[in-house]
């Protein structure tokens, strides 16, 4: 064999040891919620009992149509809801018995909307992450500068620090939205469909870069969507829901058949692994005998 494949293939057979090794940051176990008009009601949706876990340095994607339960499966892993039944656990520590402000500085969440209530330059938006970290009517410390400084500068937005995130792009706006999140030096990061008023460059842009940080901080990354190319390409897990049930947790090419995610996803695909043992999933136009 010759040695520049020796060399990638020890270096591939290194990294596999590290991921393998990574600490479970995350851990989902037989979780449940259902929602109610009232304590005497039946339910008017339940999301049935999930299990799953994500490791640090790994992106994580909650997949599944509208209405399938990735929303309130993500306000369970932030906390902001308790389970039914089961745990929900961030290094040991059940989320949703954690106080605000601690929840805060461990979990960083990117809403699909996130609400801008004021106009503000960029930098300043950022610096919102450090509020956990702060005491009331205190000024932000050098420190909460830096960080906030530093966040910008991880994702490529040094020079939008003094733009008006009212001025901003689709693009800039995420990247911006991302730094207050990173700012806030969380374990774990949520985000809830972040590509969705994105064009396909920033979509790529966007996840490539996340995939970066993970490795790089050693943040365990949850990303709710419903994009099945994007999730094959970027997660190192998919958890695939269907109206209220998780259907299959695993590696893509473990989750993606044919078969099931046409049932999911109600229309006709085609599926193949790419070079790299990726999925790729590709849109078939229905035969007049389907219609």
């Amino acid at each position: 064999m010759s040695a520049p494949n020796t060399f990638a293939r020890t270096n591939g057979e290194r990294q596999e040891r590290i991921d393998r090794e990574a600490a479970v940051r995350l851990k989902v176990e037989q979780a449940s919620y259902a929602y109610a008009t009232s304590a005497q009601s039946a339910p008017t949706f339940t999301l049935n009992a999930t299990s799953f876990e994500a490791r640090e340095r790994e992106i994580v994607a909650i997949l599944g149509p509208n209405a399938s339960g990735k929303s309130t499966l993500l306000r369970l892993i932030a906390g902001t809801i308790a389970p039914l039944s089961g745990r929900v656990e961030l290094d040991g520590e059940e989320t949703s018995r954690l106080d605000p402000r601690t929840r805060a500085q461990k979990i960083a969440v990117v809403h699909q909307e996130s609400p801008i209530i004021y106009p503000s330059p960029a930098g300043d938006f950022v610096l919102q992450g450090r509020y956990p970290y702060g005491r009331a009517l205190r000024f932000a410390s050098a420190e909460d500068i830096e960080i906030a400084r530093n966040a910008l500068a991880q994702v490529g937005g040094e020079h939008l620090s003094r733009r008006m995130i009212g001025e901003l792009s689709g693009g800039e706006k995420q990247r911006v939205i991302l730094a207050r999140a990173l700012a806030q030096q969380p374990r774990l990061i949520l985000l809830d469909e972040p590509t969705l008023h994105l064009d396909i460059g920033a979509q790529v842009e966007l996840l490539e870069r996340l995939r970066q940080l993970s490795k790089e901080n050693r943040y365990a990354v949850v990303v709710v969507t419903h994009e099945l190319g994007l999730a094959a390409e970027f997660a190192d897990q998919v958890v695939l829901l269907h109206l209220g049930r998780c259907l299959r947790v695993g590696a893509p090419a473990d989750v993606y058949h044919k078969e099931l995610l046409e049932q999911v996803f109600e229309a006709p695909l085609d599926v193949e692994l790419g070079p790299a043992g990726r999925p790729r999933v590709n849109l078939r136009a229905r035969r007049g005998d389907e219609m």
